[in-house]
């Protein structure tokens, strides 16, 4: 899921360089944690939030092959 989400946001932002995803077990979820620099926050949460959707909804079909559930969290770098 960690490559997943790193070669979807590099491909959406400026700085691919300063895109870090990191991955941690939760109780019941793989947390995958994404950072981007500040001036890229825009471009990878969208308008309204619909890209942080879509982002969210192709790691979510993509988990189901595993059968694991899987947190998307956008963080500020």
């Amino acid at each position: 899921m960690k490559e997943l989400v790193e070669v979807i946001a590099k491909s959406l932002v400026d700085h691919p360089d300063e895109v870090v995803v990191t991955e941690r077990e939760g109780d019941r979820a793989l947390i995958v944690e994404l950072s981007v620099a500040k001036s890229d926050m825009g471009k990878v949460i969208g308008k309204k939030g619909r890209i942080a959707k879509a982002i969210r909804a192709v790691v979510k079909a993509a988990s189901m092959r595993e059968d694991k559930k899987v947190i998307v969290e956008i963080a500020e770098d």
